[in-house]
């Protein structure tokens, strides 16, 4: 019998620490009568919950206008966190989908130096390798000599073929590359790695426009994808993150890793609910299996602290 843990066991454990902190936040909230103070403090409990203040916000105006009369036990509360933010999380899970035509579909991969975007890379091209699409990687991050190693290291794990060249050489000629090859090849998916230096904006802004402006000279539709990897033990700091990215980068899609015991997973539904990007998928281990798409309905009753209540 295998002892790998589910996915939904990952999830139980990527989620632990958000859960534990949300339903700690609202125990004893419940009441036989909704007043404002406590409407009010369990808007408060959400926003420490990491949940962000709209969402926190829609919650507790839900909670106003059906049960403010009535009053609500602590697990009725969390029932309808759980709903509201299933809700929120259904309408940005969307797994990556390659249909570019004419191949490879280019992903930009974008994210801060330690956020995981290297190892998120070779997740992505796992998951897609298992779905029988061919893909290659691209070793776009020419400013540290560790991620072009790195990366080179995964492609080995993963089987797939990589691009690669010297320290310190030009992102935007390696890209080409990896198109020219990838096309040869009949490669469904070039993956690429991009620098993650954000405390020169307007350095890499430059670096990706010009990536952009190679790639568009092949392709019109290229990139297909600019996907922003995100630190879950980060917290609202993600959420800046975004903010930056998008004006730099021109971000479509995101991706929350890191989602470990020691993760604020409720920026998972900030995210969502501030940016309403696609958020393509979610990682909760090390792993090469430990990114995948997810369920809203899933993580949302995980988070709340209700799931193992309604299964």
């Amino acid at each position: 019998m295998s002892t790998t843990p589910s996915w939904h066991q990952r999830l139980l454990g990527g989620f632990k620490r958000t859960s534990d902190r949300l339903v700690g936040n609202l125990a004893g909230l419940g009441t036989a009568r909704l007043d404002e103070a406590t409407l009010d403090d369990i808007e408060e409990a959400l926003i420490a919950s990491d949940l962000g203040p709209v969402t926190a916000k829609r919650i507790r105006d839900r909670l106003a206008d059906g049960s403010f009369e009535r009053g609500m036990e602590e697990l009725g509360i969390r029932l309808v966190v759980a709903e509201e933010i299933e809700k929120v999380l259904e309408k940005v899970a969307k797994p990556l989908e390659i249909e570019a035509f004419p191949r490879p579909q280019v992903i930009l991969v974008i994210g801060v130096n330690g956020s995981g975007k290297t190892t998120t890379i070779a997740k992505l091209a796992h998951w897609l390798v298992e779905q029988d699409y061919g893909v290659m990687l691209a070793a776009g991050d020419t400013f540290r000599a560790a991620a072009i190693g790195q990366l080179a290291t995964w492609a080995e794990r993963v089987g797939v073929p990589i691009v690669r060249g010297a320290e310190g050489g030009d992102a935007a000629g390696i890209v080409f590359e990896g198109v020219k090859q990838a096309t040869d090849k009949g490669i469904d998916a070039l993956i690429v790695d991009t620098a993650g230096r954000l405390q020169n904006k307007r350095e890499l802004m430059d670096e990706l426009a010009k990536i952009r402006r190679v790639l568009g000279r092949i392709n019109p539709a290229s990139p297909h994808d600019v996907v922003l990897v995100l630190d879950a033990t980060t917290g609202q700091n993600a959420l800046s993150q975004i903010e930056v990215f998008k004006e730099v980068a021109g971000v479509t899609g995101l991706v929350m890793t890191k989602l470990d015991g020691t993760a604020r997973g409720g920026v998972l539904v900030a995210a969502a609910e501030q940016f309403g990007l696609p958020i393509h998928a979610i990682g909760v281990g090390e792993t090469l299996s430990d990114l995948r798409p997810f369920d809203p309905k899933e993580v949302a009753r995980i988070i709340a602290g209700v799931e193992e209540l309604v299964r």
